[in-house]
């Protein structure tokens, strides 16, 4: 796992929400995304694809916890009537962990990004959520990144 420390824009971006238990179901939304990017030529190699699972549940009920399946787009980008909704990522600091894009990865990254961030002296920004980020690139290779806000 390769960690580093990155200042992150702010950026402008189209998600699609999905509400319930955490897990395959997600992927199925990212899928969603990626097929309403294509269609709107926004989907190509300097593409930048997040995930963000809004809640955390051991705080939420497992059926109320979102996830986001978002894409970043131009300032200028003007969304047509989609049924897809647009918002803002806050930029700032973050710890960046790459990592292989595998569930057994993504689960020992999880289990251990907590007291990296911790070793580092660094503590959680719970202002802004954390974002699973990928390029084309990144999925090409089999890798994506966890970005933790810290303060």
């Amino acid at each position: 796992m390769d960690i580093n420390i990155e200042i992150i824009p702010s950026y402008k971006i189209a998600y699609i929400r999905r509400t319930g238990v955490y897990g395959p179901e997600n992927a199925s939304v990212m899928e969603s995304l990626k097929s309403w990017a294509k269609e709107k030529h926004l989907f190509n190699e300097s593409s930048i694809i997040l995930g963000i699972a809004q809640d955390n549940p051991r705080f939420t009920e497992p059926k109320d916890c979102r996830y986001d399946a978002c894409i970043v787009v131009s300032d200028e980008f003007e969304p047509e009537n989609d049924l897809i909704n647009f918002g803002e990522i806050i930029g700032g600091k973050y710890c960046v962990f790459k990592i292989s894009h595998t569930v057994d990865a993504v689960e020992k990254a999880w289990n251990e990004i907590f007291s990296e961030i911790s070793k580092r002296n660094y503590a959680l920004d719970e202002g802004r959520p954390i974002l699973e980020r990928y390029t084309t690139e990144m999925i090409n290779s089999h890798y994506c990144e966890i970005c933790v806000p810290i303060v």
